[in-house]
């Protein structure tokens, strides 16, 4: 577990931050930037001396500005991924591979080795076919997997990624994206990852710390954060919508479906590659959700859904915001004022919601 206080003044910003991690999982610090996720990141890796505060993991206080107590970088068990990958260029993959694996801690003759070893990371990374090449002459994806696996070899007690795909480009990026996930459901160490993408919080967290100019404004598990309407940070997003944990139940290869079980019921999204059993996370936005006080009938909608209004909300001009409850999960629907009015629609009212299949987007990896 990571438990982090935190207070430091910069010229014309102060960062004052509390949180705690789980001691597995990934923990996304998400907000936009200049307000201060990077600052923390840096503070916990050892990198940034803060004024007052205390950064424990898992019982060792790493910094304890009571006691004075400030452990150097070097002692603190934590594997970095930067934005540049910073390998050593002189090096070969192979070799800047090595170097994670001499910063290991030794293990004494027979005793157990924790963590991946080199020929599981790089199987998991999927960078065999690179072992020989330089930096130079790798693609920016590659590079931060290699950066990747380079800091899993040190076998840290923490590993800290500061928005490692934010100088990739879509392609790129999306090239990384499963390695990442991969690597969440094999990993027995919390992950604290910084990130402005809502996309990467929703494909590889667990655990949200929102944060707005050097403050955090909540944190929790990403489903019940996501639908939250009061957090000015996320409902002010095109995208807010609820994100749900799922269970892949059955494929129509023919059609091009896939069946996915979730609390409230059952869900039709296009095809999946992953087998049956497989749990995932979508996000349902609310702009993709639509209501209906009848069920209705002949439409190209699959997803019907009966669902009660809990809450009717007037933010936006013109717009509302109804909380659905569909089953044990809410879902959010982004309607116009209009339309509240027209349908009578209020708390407690029955209706159907309506959701296209290709507003979701399968997440990935295990859902907590």
């Amino acid at each position: 577990m990571l438990d982090v206080t935190l207070q430091h003044r910069f010229p014309g910003f102060t960062l004052d931050a509390a949180f705690t991690a789980p001691a597995s999982g990934v923990t996304a610090l998400f907000g936009p930037s200049g307000c201060g996720k990077s600052t923390i990141l840096a503070a916990v890796a050892g990198l940034l001396r803060p004024e007052a505060g205390r950064v424990v993991l898992n019982g060792q206080a790493l910094f304890d500005s009571a006691s004075g107590r400030m452990l150097p970088p070097e002692r603190r068990r934590c594997g970095v991924v930067f934005q540049d990958s910073r390998l050593f260029p002189h090096l070969s993959v192979e070799t800047n591979l090595r170097y994670g694996l001499r910063r290991a801690p030794s293990v004494p003759k027979g005793g157990p080795v924790e963590g991946p070893g080199m020929e599981e990371v790089i199987a998991l990374l999927g960078i065999g076919h690179l072992l020989g090449r330089r930096p130079a002459a790798l693609s920016g994806g590659e590079k931060q997997r290699v950066a990747l696996g380079r800091a899993l070899l040190s076998r840290p007690d923490l590993l800290l990624m500061d928005e490692p795909l934010a100088a990739l480009d879509a392609a790129r990026k999306s090239e990384v994206l499963p390695f990442l996930s991969r690597l969440r459901e094999r990993l027995s160490i919390p992950v604290l990852y910084v990130t402005h993408a809502l996309d990467e919080v929703d494909r590889l967290a667990d655990t949200l710390v929102l944060m707005e100019a050097g403050r955090i404004l909540a944190h929790g598990p990403v489903e019940a954060l996501a639908a939250r309407t009061d957090l000015p940070l996320l409902a002010a997003r095109r995208d807010i919508g609820a994100v749900l944990a799922c269970t892949v139940q059955a494929h129509d290869t023919e059609r091009g479906l896939s069946q996915l079980h979730f609390a409230g019921g059952t869900l039709i999204v296009p095809l999946d590659p992953s087998p049956p059993g497989t749990r995932v996370r979508v996000r349902v936005r609310a702009r993709d959700v639509s209501v209906a006080t009848t069920r209705p009938q002949d439409i190209s909608v699959q997803n019907v859904l009966p669902a009660l209004v809990e809450r009717v909300e007037h933010g936006q001009p013109h717009e509302a915001m109804l909380h659905l409850r569909v089953g044990e999960v809410l879902l959010l629907s982004r309607i116009t004022r209009d339309a509240v009015a027209r349908l009578g629609l209020r708390p407690g009212a029955a209706v159907w919601a309506l959701v296209k299949s290709v507003a979701f987007t399968p997440t990935g990896g295990p859902s907590t």
